[in-house]
């Protein structure tokens, strides 16, 4: 199967170098690139009218986003980055009665600079540290109390791929007290299946994009927040009046559209919805479903894993963690060595393309990479090593 998929990556040449940047950037299809063409034709066509097709462009991307997260009733907003939608769904909690947020040392730093930065600023910021053997929603559970405005994590950790699991525990300590919860989904779409339904989040937040396993490129994250949601952000852009625009307003007031429209943002490249687009739509066409990528993903890391451990490297150079089974981990494998960048860097070099963060060598597998791929990346890792005793 990941034979034929390859050549559908022919511009990325999947098949001429080995793409284990699958965590960081995977490729995109060759449909991506018509679609970028045809967002310009209409451009050139529409002039200003193009924002009735762009439209009907973004309404088709967030359809790909809630078929997803598996979601039948909320409401999803779309944002360049992950960025402004977190940060107008911080704008929208009610910090000065409850100024207290709870979160873990492993975010992505969408979340962890922005909230280091409001404690420098008096909002109380609770963080619960992801080592060590206690579930980890267990931790965020006890520090949830009545002056808690909201709770942010991820449902797979950045870092080390790990899965974390009893967001529903954490959903109904927030629910309990009043709190908001965001769930940061980046790291699950198209690695991990993920339910709004089943994870019982359908009143939490969930944030996430496209830039990774989904592979949309850039410009496509989004925001989806429950029907009930009236919560109105203070980062608000003049598309949330989308519809009221033309109604009498009472001085100050401060009017939010309907729908999605209420964490909307204002004018943007519509290009990456084009792509978007395209990109769902040939998953679609492909059986490319979540559980069949999860499948797909498991067998590579599995096989990356063993191969890894083959090698024998002496662990002061390289290991990886096996307290935690492969089942229960996203879709990369994390290799711990001090030195991560350099490795990199000389597996770059012989046509193995990996990224790294800190002391975290990651090997990200995408459906396209062959069997004969990830061997060859093995074994040149091994050479790697070898250089470094």
């Amino acid at each position: 199967m990941t034979n034929r998929l390859a050549r559908h990556y022919s511009r990325f040449r999947v098949s001429e170098r080995v793409l284990l940047t699958g965590h960081s950037h995977q490729a995109w299809p060759d449909v991506a690139f018509g679609a970028q063409r045809q967002a310009w034709l209409d451009a050139a066509e529409l002039v200003d009218d193009k924002w009735e097709r762009a439209f009907e462009v973004a309404a088709e991307v967030r359809a790909g986003y809630r078929r997803l997260l598996d979601d039948p009733d909320g409401h999803i907003a779309l944002g360049q980055n992950t960025h402004e939608l977190v940060t107008r769904f911080l704008s929208a909690l009610p910090l000065r009665e409850r100024p207290r947020l709870v979160t873990t040392d492993g975010e992505f730093h969408t979340i962890r600079r922005q909230l280091e930065r409001l404690g420098r600023e008096g909002i109380e910021i609770r963080t619960v540290p992801t080592a060590g053997g206690a579930p980890l929603a267990d931790a965020l559970v006890a520090e949830v109390d009545d002056r808690t405005a909201g709770v942010l994590v991820s449902s797979v950790l950045f870092r080390d791929a790990r899965i974390v699991e009893g967001l529903d525990e954490v959903a109904a300590a927030c629910a309990r007290v009043g709190a908001e919860l965001l769930v940061d989904a980046y790291h699950s779409l198209n690695a991990v299946p993920f339910s709004v339904v089943k994870s019982g989040l359908r009143d939490a937040f969930v944030t996430g994009g496209g830039y990774k396993y989904c592979q949309l490129g850039e410009g496509n994250c989004f925001l989806r927040f429950p029907r009930h949601c009236r919560l109105r952000p203070v980062l608000t852009g003049w598309f949330a009046e989308f519809g009221t625009l033309a109604a009498e307003r009472g001085r100050g007031e401060t009017a939010y559209g309907e729908g999605h429209l209420r964490f909307a943002g204002s004018t943007y490249d519509p290009v990456s919805h084009y792509r978007a687009a395209a990109v769902f739509r040939f998953f679609r066409e492909k059986g490319l479903v979540p559980e069949r990528l999860r499948r797909i993903s498991l067998e590579q890391i599995r096989q990356l894993a063993a191969g890894v451990d083959a090698l024998d490297a002496d662990p002061r150079v390289l290991s990886r963690d096996r307290s935690v089974p492969l089942s229960r981990r996203g879709g990369f494998l994390a290799l711990t060595t001090p030195v991560a960048g350099k490795i990199c860097g000389e597996l770059g070099r012989r046509g193995i393309h990996t990224d790294f963060r800190g002391r975290s060598l990651r090997l990200g597998p995408a459906p396209y990479v062959t069997r004969h791929q990830l061997e060859e990346a093995v074994r040149t890792l091994g050479a790697v090593l070898a250089a470094h005793r």
